[in-house]
């Protein structure tokens, strides 16, 4: 018999109330909810639990050090800076995260910013609930440019599984897709640098992690190399792209638009440089481009098997 004792710290941030937990109440002999956890409040909770699931709650080398029965760490997500990793090695805990949950809903998220930028779709909606469209003088209105993706070129800057399923979907629209060079990667003879890339994009999408490598990766001089009228999508991480110089490129006009689901602090509860009110053709998204029904499922199962596959001694998804 499973006498296994789970913790999920944070559910909430995973299920809004639609998703089935049935596989994570089979996987465990006890799963213990709880809608969110305070700092102060993890050791107590995981105390006696074999198991604890995170989504973003921090589990650190004190927690751990309280918590002896803990032997298994579910990360509900891909990243993992919210677990001591090293701490985790020196306690004998296993680390699990998720992986490859959110690839169909980013990659149409991403797709969703490309279009409404290239569009004008906020500016015409903007417009429409204006009166401007009840006031023209014509049937239409065509106040705003509109670009058509056929025959662009898409620069991609990560070409994982992500980057993978948005050219996919971008060459179905009849784009050209170029593949760009990550600092801080061996050279790759079909990725282009930065220098080459930049110059002859329509748009650049962003698909790749953040690190010291890749921050302010776009700043003022890479957004300087883009085309009059480029448009930037980042779903990736905040901090890949120069906030301040992203607003000074969008308000010079130099850049067509652009469009984040990432910041670089989530929440933005101390503002941010592109929230400003006077910013034009900017969209910005709150984190939610993985946040499809379906890519959440896909996490519970993901937890469901790493537990049931470390309860059989043969772990997967071992980031630690």
């Amino acid at each position: 018999m499973n006498s296994s004792r789970a913790v999920f710290l944070d559910h909430a941030s995973l299920d809004l109330g639609d998703l089935d937990l049935a596989p994570l109440r089979l996987a465990f002999g006890e799963l213990q909810l709880h809608v969110q956890s305070a700092a102060e409040e993890v050791a107590e909770r995981l105390r006696g639990a074999q198991v604890a699931i995170s989504n973003k709650v921090r589990i650190d080398a004190a927690t751990m050090a309280a918590t002896p029965d803990l032997k298994l760490i579910l990360v509900a997500a891909t990243g993992t800076n919210n677990i001591d990793l090293e701490a985790a090695r020196k306690h004998g805990i296993t680390v699990c995260n998720c992986q490859g949950y959110g690839t169909p809903s980013v990659a149409q998220h991403t797709l969703a910013l490309l279009l409404a930028l290239a569009t004008s779709l906020p500016d015409y909606q903007a417009a429409v609930r204006a009166g401007r469209w009840q006031q023209a003088s014509q049937f239409c209105l065509l106040d705003f440019p509109i670009m058509e993706l056929e025959g662009k070129t898409l620069g991609l800057l990560g070409h994982g599984e992500l980057g993978g399923a948005v050219a996919r979907l971008a060459e179905a629209f009849g784009m050209r897709v170029l593949l760009g060079q990550l600092p801080g990667r061996p050279p790759r003879a079909d990725r282009l640098p930065l220098s080459e890339l930049l110059p002859q994009v329509d748009a650049l999408t962003l698909h790749c992690p953040l690190n010291e490598q890749t921050r302010d990766m776009i700043g003022t001089a890479e957004l300087a190399l883009m085309k009059p009228g480029a448009l930037l999508v980042n779903t990736a991480r905040g901090g890949l792209v120069n906030e301040a110089a992203l607003a000074s490129a969008l308000r010079s006009g130099h850049l067509g638009g652009a469009a984040t689901d990432v910041l670089t602090q989530e929440p933005p509860r101390d503002g941010n440089p592109l929230l400003a009110a006077d910013i034009p053709r900017l969209i910005v998204t709150p984190h939610n481009a993985w946040g499809s029904r379906e890519a959440r499922q896909r996490i519970v199962q993901q937890l469901a098997d790493n537990g049931v596959a470390w309860l059989k001694d043969s772990p997967v998804r071992v980031v630690s």
